[in-house]
């Protein structure tokens, strides 16, 4: 605790046991109103409870003097600082709680009476009266000490864990020396996903911080994929004589987390060193607790490092690869220095020392009434650097340095409050205290509003709350043989300028326990699922505890553990395993590929045996096979079939807006004229016969103009669909990406699939037509009866394209077309083949039957 005192005129008694007074208070006037400047400093658990022994022996925890040591490092300092306090010293006194409400009200209460009297605001010592408190390391003596100072508005620092700030308590006058707690929450959420550790335990202690650390965390991790496979508390150690029951409930604890598949434990208390330390012991004993080794232990900036006097020889090496929060600090020069030169013997040295110096080096002071038989003597000479780090440390801890700063904080506000409230310099030194004693309350403004830059570099300095603004180190433990350890800096969270963890080193870098083979662990409930797989929630386990299920064809998990598979887009197709998406191919028929080749081969040769025949047909247009079977409609309808086959080479290669406007109309219209010349002829052949009967009128139709007229009507009619079909919704080029799994067919859009039907069922109702004449007049008696040829082919168109419909709706991609190129060359094929190759046969090898007598009708039936 930090305080201003007057001299006194009193009589003093001599310190309480829980009492400890530094052997040089200070005796420099301050600017000739205070002579004296003293800073009382409450330690939690610097040493046990008295025991009940005829000595009353203190038993120290080592690694608690280092903070009472900084104090007193600050302390020199500032004394030494000509320019801090030119005519004033700064003194202090120690108090010890004794892990208890009871210790921690008393020392207040002390602040503010005389000790011979402790009577409550009564102080004949009016000389030297308390300006200041420091207290930690633990929330409880800060909550209770701040119960009876702030009813005096008394400034208080609190170091080490801290009480969250919330309504109530922002207008009490104490600074925090721990950063907002909230940024510690959140670097802990970072650390956790940035190693991927979603399985995770957590022990806590049994009070009242530690379930408020449990209401924050456990909800923020959850919402982001983290759960706790055990959550489990240590008990909260108050007084010597309970600390063996307090051991018990840890071990019962530390059962758990051995048992646990969980490799992380995150450990949030005060003193849950003391019961952690006890994991060597407990491996003798229980062989589960052997696991220790294989976990890692991530402790938050509230626990530190400390342990029991019996403790000292026990083995830490539980310790080694783990990770811990840290208020941020930094090295103070000169600080290792002022550790080498404390020695027992001096003659100005602090009432304590030859305490920690027995307990620490295990030796016995001559003459000393706690004078162990057989017992090492202890020389003075011993050096504290000789000490391995797990009885005392030689680098400045972050408690330590938080004291370090509180005390520095003292003295600049103090400055600062000196120069604003002491201008009537005429004023008696009686005066002046009366001055500062009366605006003490104003003081903790200046404190509040303080900022400077320590020894260290750094800038110390508090927010609206009261709470220091600095962030926090992530350190990484080291463990050697000799039971040193050395906490190496890997991160930190700024929580002033990002909340996200900056870490320092590489993650290779990082030393984990030695069962993990330097190899960073896992903490998963359960294996990770592969690429290809998805979760699945395991009904009655926590959220992160699944199976892995394969993924429904056609979908994919390109990640380690996702919650569902994903359709790949529609230019990408999923692979064999499932686990990612392939680039489609773009493509379509071309004339490269053998499919096309042959198709185009194919259409080409059969267009130029068209054009033989159309050569032959009127090389051999007067003779009177030709003539016999209409010359006219013969050539239209040769044109019409080579033109036929040439529309097939229009549905290979890449389709564009012009060659898939003309495809299926060009193909329609020029099938049509086929057909309808077909359906002439077959007309011209039945009235042909009708008019061959004596008295008949039949005969003036028969002519050309006939067979003209069915040609140019039957077209006509699938012109005008065609050109509907254009103006309404014409053919345009499109990329299929669903058809096909593995690739993006170019093809043309038909428009409207209606219209297309329209144009193949007007050339099958053409074609039905002329197929249903040509089958009555099939045996009508002629040498050479065109009918049969007309019934054949047709036949062969209509079998054709009945065949395509299911065919071509049951193909996908690229085959379509070519199943439309091969009914096109197939159905063309027949006509040619159906009613030409005959008159060829006859007209090139049997041209002894190309005559007129030949071709007359023999008779009738």
């Amino acid at each position: 605790m930090v305080s201003m005192i007057p001299d006194t005129k009193c009589s003093m008694n001599e310190p309480l046991p829980f009492h400890y007074q530094n052997y040089e208070p200070g005796d420099v006037s301050v600017v000739g109103i205070l002579s004296k400047i003293y800073i009382f400093y409450t330690v939690m658990d610097f040493s046990e409870a008295p025991s009940s022994n005829l000595f009353d022996e203190i038993l120290v925890m080592t690694p608690i003097y280092q903070q009472f040591l900084a104090l007193q490092f600050a302390v020199k300092e500032i004394n030494e600082n000509p320019y801090i306090f030119p005519n004033h010293t700064l003194g202090f006194h120690i108090y010890n709680s004794y892990f208890t409400a009871t210790w921690t009200y008393r020392a207040s209460l002390e602040l503010l009476s005389t000790k011979e009297k402790f009577i409550p605001n009564y102080r004949c010592d009016r000389k030297k009266w308390p300006i200041a408190v420091i207290g930690g390391p633990t929330p409880a003596v800060g909550a209770h000490m701040s119960t009876i100072l702030s009813l005096y508005k008394m400034p208080q620092f609190i170091y080490g864990s801290t009480p969250e700030v919330n309504e109530k308590t922002q207008g009490v006058p104490y600074q925090l020396m721990f950063p907002n707690v909230h940024h510690q929450y959140n670097g802990i959420l970072q650390l956790m996903l940035h190693f991927q550790w979603t399985w995770v335990g957590m022990v806590y202690t049994n009070c009242e911080n530690g379930e408020k650390f449990v209401q924050n965390v456990v909800p923020m991790l959850s919402l982001s994929g983290i759960c706790f496979a055990f959550i489990e508390t240590l008990p909260a150690i108050t007084y010597s004589n309970n600390i063996l029951a307090s051991v018990e409930a840890g071990i019962e604890t530390l059962k758990v987390i051995m048992r646990s598949s969980a490799n992380i434990v995150l450990i949030h208390a005060e003193v849950g060193m003391i019961i952690l330390r006890m994991i060597p012991t407990l491996s003798q004993v229980e062989d589960i607790a052997l696991l220790a080794k294989v976990k890692v232990w991530v402790l938050t900036a509230q626990m530190h490092f400390t342990s029991l006097p019996f403790q000292r020889n026990d083995d830490i090496d539980f310790l080694h690869g783990a990770l811990s929060f840290e208020i941020h600090s930094q090295e103070v020069l000169g600080f290792r220095e002022f550790l080498q030169l404390r020695k027992p013997n001096m003659k100005k040295e602090d009432a304590i020392i030859k305490l920690f110096w027995r307990k620490a080096f295990e030796c016995s002071f001559p003459n000393s009434m706690m004078e162990e038989k057989d017992a090492v003597i202890c020389t003075g000479e011993e050096k504290l650097g000789n000490l391995p780090s797990a009885v005392f440390e030689m680098d400045m801890t972050s408690p330590s340095y938080s004291v370090y700063n509180a005390v520095w904080a003292v003295a600049h506000a103090l400055q600062v409050f000196q120069a604003s409230i002491f201008r009537h310099r005429a004023r008696d030194h009686e005066a002046k205290l009366n001055v500062l004693k009366q605006n003490l309350w104003k003081f903790n403004q200046f404190v509040r509003s303080v900022s400077f830059n320590n020894s260290a570099g750094e800038k110390v300095s508090f927010n609206q709350n009261g709470e220091l603004e600095v962030g926090f180190d992530i350190m990484n433990w080291i463990v050697f043989p000799n039971q040193s350890f050395l906490r190496v800096r890997i991160g930190g969270v700024n929580g002033m300028d990002s909340p996200k963890i900056m870490f320092s080193s590489p993650k290779e870098a990082i030393v984990w326990p030695t069962r993990f083979n330097q190899v960073q662990p896992l903490s998963l409930c359960n294996n990770k699922c592969r690429s290809g797989y998805r979760k699945k929630r395991i009904e009655s386990k926590p959220f992160c505890c699944y199976d892995c299920l394969r993924c429904p064809h056609g979908k994919v998990a390109s990640q380690e553990d996702m919650d569902v598979c994903f359709h790949c887009s529609e230019d990408q197709y999923p692979n064999n395993s499932q686990d990612q998406c392939l680039q489609k191919m773009l493509t379509f028929l071309m004339y490269e590929e053998p499919l096309g080749t042959m198709l185009a081969s194919s259409a080409i040769f059969c267009s130029f045996i068209t054009a033989i025949i159309f050569w032959i047909f009127i090389k051999h247009q007067d003779t009177p096979l030709v003539k016999a079977n209409n010359r006219n409609l013969t050539y239209f309808l040769l044109v019409a079939l080579l033109l036929s086959f040439l529309c097939a080479l229009l549905f290979i290669g890449q389709p564009s807006k012009m060659t898939c406007i003309l495809r299926q109309t060009a193909f329609g219209v020029v099938f049509s004229v086929a057909i309808s010349c077909i359906l002439a002829k077959t007309i011209i052949v039945v009235l042909a016969f009708m008019a061959t009967k004596p008295g008949t009128k039949i005969t003036k139709w028969v002519g050309k103009k006939l067979a003209m007229a069915v040609v140019f009507d039957c077209s006509f009619v699938q012109g005008i669909i065609c050109t509907v079909w254009l103006i309404m919704s014409p053919p345009f080029p499109d990329t299929n990406m669903s058809s096909m799994v593995e690739e993006i067919v170019l093809e043309c859009n038909e428009g409207s699939n209606y219209m297309f039907y329209c144009v193949l069922g007007y050339m099958g109702f053409l074609a039905f037509i002329s197929f249903t004449l040509a089958f009555l007049a099939r045996k009508l008696p002629d040498a050479f009866n065109e009918a049969k040829f007309i019934t054949f082919s047709m036949l062969v168109f209509c079998s054709v394209w009945l065949s395509f419909v299911p065919t071509y709706l049951s193909t996908k991609g690229k085959y379509m077309v070519a199943v439309e190129i091969f009914s096109i060359i197939a159905s063309s094929v027949g006509i040619l083949i159906c009613i030409f190759f005959p008159k060829c046969f006859i007209i090139i090898w049997r041209s002894d039957l190309n005559k007129k007598q030949k071709l007359s009708i023999k008779k009738f039936t």
